[in-house]
């Protein structure tokens, strides 16, 4: 499977596969293709694995795409303004991306849960923080809200992040939320209540513009219902 990555920050992946090559997504992703790329729709798994990427925020059911009878292409666009970016999973080497940021991604990636090691991130971490697990092997897309900033953690090196600002990050940093310390900032500080801390070692993706961010900016200057 071949690539190229454009449309700046309105992105598409468009994809070129060879005869019998495949690719997954979950969200209608698919915004052109050749004549000759197959759509079926599975459950890719069983009906465990489906309500596991259910309830990461993804839908119940998968859509494969297979070139036939020779070379195909498929595009896959954001759903929102930002970047989208590749990455190599294999064993060992998945990702853990944000609700709803799996774009897409060669047919050997497996999808599922990623269930934190401490209660108080899920308890604390709230819908935005549900998160999803890429492993297996071969290329996935996620995408990004806003720009794309990467830091590399060293082992018990630690990155304070505002929920939500959290996009991406290698299967071997781990995850916790904390309070924010002290009443009179957690009630008067405006930055909310809990924060995630982030340790490594690993890479993370943080975002500049999470769209549940915009959306309460935008909520105000709404019509009622």
């Amino acid at each position: 499977m071949k690539y190229e990555i454009m449309g700046g920050t309105l992105p598409v992946v468009e994809c070129t596969l060879s005869n019998g090559e495949a690719m997954i997504t979950e969200k209608g992703a698919m915004c052109w293709m050749t004549e000759n790329m197959k759509m079926e729709t599975t459950s890719n798994g069983g009906i465990g694995k489906a309500f596991g990427r259910m309830f990461s925020g993804e839908a119940l059911f998968q859509n494969r795409y297979t070139a036939v009878g020779g070379e195909g292409m498929i595009a896959f666009a954001s759903s929102f303004p930002g970047s989208i970016r590749a990455f190599e999973i294999s064993k060992g080497n998945g990702i853990v991306v944000q609700k709803s940021g799996f774009l897409a991604a060669e047919a050997g990636v497996e999808l599922s849960v990623f269930f934190q090691k401490k209660l108080s991130a899920a308890i604390f971490g709230g819908e935005g923080f549900i998160m999803q697990k890429l492993s297996g092997n071969g290329t996935a897309f996620i995408e990004i809200d806003g720009a794309a900033i990467e830091y590399e953690l060293a082992p018990g090196e630690s990155m304070v992040v505002d929920t939500g600002y959290l996009a991406a990050m290698t299967e071997s940093c781990s995850v916790e939320i904390v309070s924010v310390p002290g009443v009179k900032n957690m009630l008067f500080g405006g930055e909310g209540v809990f924060n995630t801390v982030v340790k490594g070692p690993g890479k993370i993706i943080l975002q500049t513009m999470p769209i549940n961010n915009v959306a309460g900016c935008l909520r105000p200057f709404l019509p009622a219902k």
